[in-house]
């Protein structure tokens, strides 16, 4: 445990920091499971309408620091991706 006024300062912002972090981390995993389930259950046109909500997401959580740049960016064109195949083989 820290023993500095500073070092007290940052371990109770780095706590808050931590938990604000995985909830975004948990919402976003969330929104992409449902995504996906609308993919499955071939609702195309909800899944379209839904698609930038993701996009936004992943932009959010990248902006935040949750998500690296590639890693939102490679998130984000799967999901584009995984729409586009279904459709067409629908």
């Amino acid at each position: 445990m820290a023993n500095h006024k500073s070092a007290l300062k940052r371990a109770k912002q780095n706590v808050s920091r931590r938990l604000r972090n995985r909830a975004l981390k948990s919402t976003l995993k969330t929104e992409i499971k449902k995504f996906i389930d609308l993919i499955t259950q071939n609702k195309f046109d909800d899944a379209k309408n839904f698609l930038p909500h993701i996009h936004k997401m992943i932009d959010k959580a990248q902006t935040k620091g949750i998500l690296k740049k590639e890693t939102a960016s490679r998130k984000k064109s799967r999901m584009s991706l995984m729409l586009n195949k279904t459709i067409k083989q629908a």
